[in-house]
């Protein structure tokens, strides 16, 4: 059983959701260290004036974990996310699909960082046709640090391999660790393929709203591509 591990993030890219798909159990890390000017709380759309940095203002203490993450919720991030993505991909073949659930989103008052994310990412995930199990970290409760930590994950939902992206293989994981506990690991070699774009040039890793509203029901295909 393949298993893939991530944290918690707004609007994923596309990197993110093949190893969803790829995989056979997703486990979401929803607990871990919150890093500043990381990815938990922004992403990258495509818009006519280029590419935009979409950044949900949080408050959190150094150190802090992603579930003890707030939203500030007095500034108006929301209506300003939703009306880049309306402009930008208001003309998008499938923007319509999904607008009423974007919409209804930014209409919503968040205080957890979590809540939002996730929310989000089992939308996204169903309307990319993926059945991958979701997992959340914090309801595995397993002790370890580093790749022990990981392998303990993996051993807990049952899995036998590990699928990582390249730029972990290459750094902090443990390989040895790995092996010695049986789990092979699967390097994650990917690049977006190109698919039609509104607003020019196609630019790569993007929020997943990029894929789904301009190929529909043609996204979990060209991930996996």
């Amino acid at each position: 059983m393949l298993v893939a591990i991530h944290q918690l993030h707004y609007l994923p890219w596309l990197r993110y959701f093949e190893k969803i798909a790829r995989s056979d159990v997703f486990i979401v890390l929803d607990n871990i260290q919150f890093t500043k000017n990381g990815w938990q709380n922004r992403n990258m759309v495509k818009t006519a004036n280029g590419v935009v940095l979409l950044t949900v203002p949080v408050q959190a203490f150094a150190g802090c974990r992603l579930d003890q993450v707030v939203i500030n919720d007095k500034a108006p991030w929301r209506k300003k996310h939703w009306r880049t993505i309306a402009q930008a991909y208001g003309k998008a073949p499938y923007f319509d699909d999904h607008a009423p659930f974007l919409e209804g989103v930014y209409a919503n008052s968040w205080s957890c960082l979590n809540d939002l994310n996730r929310y989000m990412l089992e939308y996204f995930t169903k309307a990319l046709g993926v059945d991958t199990r979701l997992v959340y970290g914090s309801d595995l409760r397993v002790s370890g640090a580093a790749s022990e930590r990981l392998i303990n994950l993996i051993r807990a939902v049952g899995g036998d391999e590990y699928y990582t992206g390249e730029y972990a293989a290459r750094t902090y994981l443990d390989v040895p660790r790995f092996e010695c506990a049986g789990i092979p690991i699967r390097v994650q070699e990917w690049e977006s393929a190109e698919y039609p774009q509104l607003h020019g040039e196609f630019v790569a890793d993007l929020s997943i709203v990029d894929l789904l509203l301009n190929t529909g029901p043609e996204s979990s295909s060209i991930l996996l591509k």
